[in-house]
């Protein structure tokens, strides 16, 4: 990303979540983009533009606002429950910022983040499932299909892919930010109206402490710090009272500073783009103090991994209605 792009991302987010002025005089544009989403999903349900259906339940991770909201670690915890229910399930993506990723491809621990992009290898590496990138989400499920055996497919992200037939729709919010100014692209994040969460089947709310009605909370936990070097592990504590730097190119990097925060570290904090693609000059901050990233931007930098590199895995808490709920719908759709 380049320095003049990575000023434009800054100045969205103030723009999206702090500004209810400017972003006012940037209406009519929203107007506009508004009316070419709903046209484009009236075309499909009309048949205009076709669906396709799989042979197998899919169930879609996505959200309604420009960023990450915590929906990796929701599928990452979907597979290890699907799995613990007896189902064998797989999992695609789009390969975000991957260079490779037209063409639809099985991505494994070892694949280039460069290639495939970075959530997909963390993907491959937590989940232990079949996995596959395409810009095009039918394309990347057959070819799962076509390599693999999944009676269940996840997809992180594409809600807004209409061109899959899902038959679980999951939304996942952050609870900080939420729906940001309301407003849709370009002057706010909305992907589509907040109109569209009434559509979908499960509404999952990742952090923050205030709940609508129907929503489930998640909460995403570290209790380890790992080694990127080594491969070390150390309890989420141990950094207390040392001098340390973080980084985090997330949807919402405050979010991880505030969690290391809460473990009682002091951090220098360095934010950057959702996605950025590291080089090791990009780090060149203090090499005798530990530089403390989250697991997303760990695979991205293990290339380069020092020896004061550290990561902070997490892992998805959600209620117990939440799993009874989705496995009496998975049942159903799994049954015709």
């Amino acid at each position: 990303m380049t320095p003049m792009k990575r000023k434009i991302a800054e100045w969205l987010q103030v723009l999206w979540y702090k500004d209810l002025y400017v972003s006012g005089w940037m209406m009519p544009w929203s107007m506009i983009y508004v009316d070419v989403i709903r046209f484009r999903r009236f075309l499909y349900n009309i048949g205009i533009f076709k669906r396709t259906k799989l042979p197998v339940p899919v169930i879609i991770v996505g959200n309604i606002t420009v960023g990450g909201t915590g929906k990796t670690p929701l599928v990452i915890h979907l597979v290890q429950w699907l799995k613990d229910n007896g189902y064998n399930p797989g999992v695609i993506s789009r390969g975000y910022s991957g260079e490779a990723n037209q063409i639809p491809q099985t991505v494994t621990t070892d694949s280039d983040t460069a290639l495939v992009g970075d959530e997909a290898v963390l993907l491959a590496k937590r989940c232990a499932c079949p996995v596959a990138v395409g810009v095009k989400r039918v394309e990347a499920a057959k070819h799962l299909l076509a390599n693999h055996y999944c009676d269940v497919i996840v997809s992180d992200d594409g809600l807004q892919h209409y061109a899959l037939r899902r038959d679980i729709e999951i939304v996942v919010i952050d609870g900080d930010r939420r729906f940001g100014n309301g407003y849709c692209l370009p002057s706010g994040p909305l992907r589509e109206p907040q109109t569209r969460i009434e559509e979908v089947d499960f509404v999952v709310v990742n952090g923050g402490k205030q709940l609508q009605e129907g929503e489930f909370a998640m909460q995403c936990q570290g209790q380890t710090w790992v080694n990127l070097l080594t491969g070390e592990q150390q309890p989420a504590s141990y950094f207390q009272r040392t001098a340390c730097h973080a980084l985090a190119a997330i949807g919402n990097p405050k979010r991880f500073f505030a969690q290391i925060k809460a473990a009682g570290i002091e951090a220098e904090n360095h934010p950057f783009p959702d996605h950025y693609v590291f080089t090791a000059d990009d780090l060149q901050f203090n090499h005798d103090q530990p530089l403390l990233m989250t697991e997303k931007d760990a695979v991205k930098c293990v290339k380069f991994a020092q020896a004061n590199f550290w990561y902070l895995p997490v892992t998805a808490q959600l209620p117990a209605a939440f799993s009874q709920q989705l496995l009496t719908l998975l049942k159903q759709k799994s049954h015709g």
